[in-house]
Parts: C-alpha cells; sequence; structure tokens
C-alpha cells in the first residue's frame, strides 16, 4: 500500500525521492516550466524524454534514469492538449492511469502534477487517489517507506498543496476503494455498519444509530427487510445525521430551518442474485455491490469535516442478497415504506428495493428536502453512458446540472439520462399489485427505468431527488476507485449556491 504525503512546496516533495513522476498537458511540459521547478540537469532530462511523444487521446508515460543519487528515475505522463466536451478539463482520467504507474513505483516517490488552472487541483488529487488502493491480501504488503508525495502546480509556478478539505477528500475516496475491495466474507452487514461507525467517530454533532433485523419490518422497511434475511448477519439501515453550520432561512414559525440534505446509499455487501441466481461469472465481482453506500458515506464525512452549511442525513441501506430458506422469493408481494405493494418479479433487482426504502424514510420521517441516492445499480448503466461517466436521473433541473457540474469539477465524471415517468411506469405493471420489481421490455431505458422506481416511492413528497448509477466506474480492472465521494459532497455544496 502506497502510503499518501502532502508537502507544501517542491522542495519538500523532491527531498530524499527514489522516483520523480511529472504529469500534465503536453503544452505545460517545457523547459520555461520545469526549469524553476527541477533545475537545468532534470530538466534537460525531462525534455529529451518529451521530445518526440505523442500522447494520443488518454495520454503517454515515459521514463529514464537519470544518473543522480535522487531521483534515480524520472517518469512523465504526457497528457493530451485536448479534452472533449464531456470529460473534465483537468484529464482526470488520464491522470488517474498514470497514478497507476505512481502507485505501481517503490520507495518514495514525488508526483508534481501540472494543471492548467488552480480550480483543477481538487480533481487532481482525486484523479490520483483513485488510482492509488489501500486493501492488499497479498503476503508481501509492501514495505513501510512506500511514500508518494503529491503536489499540484498551475501555471507560473503557483504552487497548490492540498487543503484539508482535499486532504479529506483523498482519504474517503480510498477508504471507499478499500470498502469495496474487501471480501465479502469480511464484509459482511455487520462489518460495513462497524465500518461506516468507524469513520464517522469523533465528528462532533454527528449522531448515528442503526435499525437492524426485524426492527425494520416494525418501522415498515419492508424493501431492506425481504432483500437481507436470508443472509447469516442481518440488514440494518444505519442512520447519521449532522445539524449544519450555516444560517437558519426564514423568521416565521416553520420557516426557520436549514436546507435538508439526505445522501442514501445501497450497501449489497455481495449479490448472489437471490433466488434468481446470477449465472458464473455474472457474480464475480458483486462484493462491490455496496459502491454507493462507500461513495455516500465518504461524501458525509467530507462534508462534516468541511463544515457543511446544510442539515445533513447519512442513510446506508445495508443487505446481503442471499439465498436459502427464507430468501424472498419471485412472487412474493412487499409492502414498502412508502405503503406500495411491489410483486417480485426479479430477486436479482434488489438494489432499487433497498433504497426505496431509504429516500422514503429521509423523506417522510426524516423530513429532507433534497435526497441525493448513489448505487451499482444497473449493469445497463456501463451501455447508456460507459465505464468512466456515471448515468444521473433527477426530477429537478437544477439538480441535475449540480451534479453534472460538480463531475467535471472533481472528476467523478456523470451524465444525464432522461426522466421521463409517464415512459417508463408502464413497465413495472403488475395485476395484484402496485408495481413490480422488475421491467417488462429490458429494451426500454433500463438505467431510467430502474431510478423511476426509486423515485416513485417518493414521487409525491415534494422532494429534489437525484439519482446516481455508478456501476462502472466504482470498479475498473476489478479493484475499487472510490468513485463519488468527491462528487457526491462537491454537488451537495453547490447546492443553493449561484
Amino acid at each position: 500500500m502506497t502510503e499518501i504525503n502532502f508537502p507544501r512546496n517542491v522542495r519538500a516533495a523532491l527531498r530524499g525521492v527514489q522516483t520523480l513522476s511529472i504529469a500534465g498537458p503536453q503544452h505545460r511540459l517545457d523547459g520555461k516550466t520545469l526549469a524553476p521547478l527541477l533545475g537545468p540537469r532534470l530538466t534537460s532530462a525531462a525534455m529529451a524524454l518529451v521530445k518526440d511523444v505523442k500522447p494520443g487521446d488518454l495520454g503517454k508515460v515515459v521514463s529514464t534514469l537519470t544518473g543522480l543519487d535522487s531521483p534515480r528515475k524520472l517518469v512523465l505522463g504526457v497528457l493530451p492538449d485536448k479534452v472533449a466536451r464531456h470529460n473534465s478539463p483537468v484529464r482526470g482520467e488520464s491522470l488517474r492511469r498514470f497514478g497507476l504507474t505512481v502507485d505501481a513505483e517503490s520507495g518514495k516517490r514525488a508526483a508534481l502534477l501540472l494543471v492548467d488552472d488552480a480550480t483543477h487541483a481538487l480533481a487532481a488529487y482525486n484523479a490520483m487517489a483513485k488510482a492509488m488502493p489501500t486493501f492488499t491480501a497479498k503476503s508481501e504488503r509492501g514495505k513501510k517507506d512506500d511514500v508518494a508525495q503529491l503536489l499540484a502546480i498551475a501555471p507560473g509556478g503557483r504552487v497548490l498543496p492540498a487543503g484539508s478539505h482535499e486532504q479529506e477528500t483523498v482519504r474517503m475516496t480510498r477508504l471507499a476503494a478499500r470498502l469495496v475491495d474487501m471480501p465479502p466474507a469480511v464484509l459482511t452487514t455487520t462489518a460495513l455498519a462497524a465500518e461506516a461507525k468507524a469513520a464517522l467517530s469523533g465528528l462532533k454533532g454527528v449522531r448515528v444509530q442503526e435499525i437492524v433485523g426485524d426492527r425494520l419490518l416494525r418501522l415498515g422497511l419492508g424493501g431492506i427487510h425481504a432483500v437481507g434475511r436470508a443472509a447469516t448477519t442481518p440488514p440494518r439501515m444505519l442512520v447519521a445525521s449532522w445539524p449544519g453550520s450555516g444560517p437558519r432561512s426564514g423568521s416565521g414559525k416553520g420557516s426557520a430551518r436549514r436546507t435538508h440534505v439526505a445522501l442514501v446509499g445501497k450497501g449489497i455487501v455481495y449479490d448472489t442474485g437471490g433466488l434468481h441466481l446470477k449465472a458464473r461469472g455474472s457474480m464475480e465481482g458483486m462484493k462491490g455491490d455496496m459502491g454507493g453506500a462507500a461513495a455516500t458515506l465518504g461524501a458525509f464525512r467530507v462534508l462534516v469535516k468541511a463544515g457543511c452549511a446544510h442539515q445533513l442525513t447519512l442513510i446506508l441501506c445495508i443487505a446481503e442478497n442471499a439465498i436459502g430458506p427464507t430468501a424472498y422469493k419471485p412472487d412474493d408481494i412487499l409492502t414498502m415504506h412508502s405503503g406500495k405493494t411491489v410483486e417480485i418479479n426479479n430477486t436479482d433487482a434488489e438494489g432499487r428495493l433497498v433504497l426505496a426504502d431509504g429516500v422514503s424514510y429521509a423523506t417522510r420521517v426524516l423530513g429532507a428536502d433534497v435526497v441525493l441516492d448513489a448505487a451499482t445499480l444497473t449493469g445497463a448503466q456501463l451501455v447508456a453512458t460507459g465505464l468512466l461517466h456515471a448515468a444521473v436521473v433527477s426530477n429537478d433541473d437544477d439538480l441535475e446540472r449540480g451534479l453534472v457540474a460538480a463531475g467535471r469539477i472533481t472528476g467523478d465524471l456523470v451524465h444525464p439520462l432522461p426522466f421521463a415517468p409517464e415512459f417508463y411506469k408502464h413497465e413495472f405493471a403488475s395485476p395484484i399489485a402496485d408495481m413490480r420489481n422488475s421491467v417488462a421490455n429490458r429494451n426500454n431505458a433500463q438505467t431510467s427505468c430502474a431510478a423511476q422506481f426509486i423515485y416513485w416511492h417518493i414521487e409525491n413528497t415534494g422532494a429534489r431527488w437525484g439519482h446516481v448509477d455508478l456501476a462502472g466506474p466504482a470498479m475498473l480492472k476489478d479493484r475499487g476507485t472510490g468513485f463519488g465521494v468527491a462528487l457526491l459532497a462537491e454537488t451537495v455544496l453547490r447546492i443553493g449556491k449561484k
């Protein structure tokens, strides 16, 4: 595991390093930029390296030995100068790939990240965090001196050391990735709740409670209970609250309140598919089906540490979709927290059941004004928006735009999908219940339909709602990325701002 440090200046970053890595768009990798940072000898070596490099669409990494004691090795990540309009201007995916090479080095190393604008620092640090996972079960776990010093640098040589917000985002992104990477025998429902409580412990003003096992039924949370009741550790809903630090709005009775934002995460610690059992090749990797819970947990802590003005609630809907004598079955009818009934026609469409309970509880019991849910919800998300853009569905134009803008700012890219209940509700028609839990026509915008199922349970509450399906970007090449932490935190911080 690579430890990440955040030096305050270039001199501190380079002190005693074995490998120096520098990444930036091709136009930034010139002598005028590098000479003040590196001195003549390293600048000359860098210029020789970069001379004939063609970065292509996603960048290219080249390296050389320096002949020096420190650094012994020089690595350059040459990033493309131009990016598409649906990419992040910081070139987050190119930086993440560069970060993989930094993580693969051993010993003490430094990575200088040359950005085009000071506002790109958060996304640059976030990209590196997504490339440096912390979980391993390998017998050789690395040396204690595996340290990466990260430092962003704006044009003109302006150093952009990571502040407390950037550092907390990096820590929580890596925490979320670690949780996604943990094996299901270790990260049970009980263990995920314990990890969440540990992450939130010591945060002044935060209160945490759990609703576990059959108590879910007593509180009307039939979806979470049904999905998780066959597992050896019980399903649960973890609720954390933060009062907010901003001024209260209005002066009359009932109006003196802060905006209340709820973050609701799908926490399926393992998804077998239930009695509609997944085939071999489709079940592997389902330890990551709690990526939404990991993202919302990390974002909640980032927001509290930032002193977020809004009142916040975190709701983690935690269950294991296991099989056994007590598993919920096709043809069962569940009564959800919203009061609506659901006929089960696909036990592998379980995430929407737990989230529907979570968002309903957030609005009806806790009174949230804004609900943001995050989930590795559909494989169809990868078809719709790909591996690197999460899908967004929202009932609110401003919230949708805020999510897209936050994606570009943080590098956690998202793209909106249609919100059109009148086009999708009929897909869930049931002759004996209010709805089924899976669509009749899998070719009719599956990801939007899955989101619509969740929204159906709060459509009459008046809440502003945004849904993030991060099935693709939450896990790349079998490793968790921590995607969504920075995105959700930035989105919430932007709520109410012009």
